[in-house]
């Protein structure tokens, strides 16, 4: 076979990336927070190059930093992905808006809210993106979700497991399991 010409047609294409793991929190309080978080998921499985992998349920939650709004649905997910990290971020920011958020102030109230906080064993440290997600192993609003959806190999497992069993047992942070979230169909549970 002469290979001094180039391929052409459907084998030249260029290789897709090969996909990752990454693992995102989602959170809502205010308006239909389980439908919103319904929606995010059903979005982001749309987007080309994210395939949402596996989900947590949803915990209630008191709000942190600025307390004086509604309690929030947290929810984590892994999603599998050929995107790198700073297209999943903005992708993410991109769903943000078309669902609705408005950020008026830090920690205030949002219709929805979509956090990187890892992807595959990337470590970036930039003014758009830090990974992994600077405040998550400070926050069982997080971990607790994060539990749920963790490969059995991963290195936070453990960690992530003991926080969430202390924060379910000792009420951290007003953590409660809520309900699971079938946002394959597009039905929540109903009472927001």
């Amino acid at each position: 076979m002469d290979k001094s010409f180039p391929p052409s047609g459907p084998a030249a294409e260029a290789p897709r990336a090969a996909a990752c793991s990454a693992y995102i929190a989602l959170g809502s309080n205010l308006g239909d927070r389980s439908g919103m978080l319904a929606r995010a998921l059903q979005l982001l499985d749309a987007s080309d190059g994210i395939s949402v992998a596996d989900v947590s349920c949803a915990y209630e939650t008191d709000p942190v930093g600025y307390a004086d709004q509604p309690a929030f649905l947290n929810m984590a997910a892994r999603l599998s992905t050929t995107l790198d990290p700073l297209a999943l971020l903005r992708r993410m920011l991109e769903l943000e808006l078309a669902l609705g958020r408005v950020r008026e102030f830090r920690n205030g109230p949002r219709v929805i809210d979509l956090d990187l906080l890892l992807h595959a064993d990337a470590r970036i440290d930039t003014p758009e993106l830090e990974l992994p997600h600077p405040r998550m192993l400070e926050r069982a609003f997080v971990m607790t979700p994060l539990a749920d959806v963790l490969e059995k190999d991963h290195p936070l497992l453990e960690r992530a497991e003991a926080m969430a069993e202390a924060a379910l047992r000792e009420g951290k942070e007003g953590i409660a399991r809520w309900n699971t979230i079938n946002w394959r169909s597009g039905s929540a549970p109903s009472g927001s």
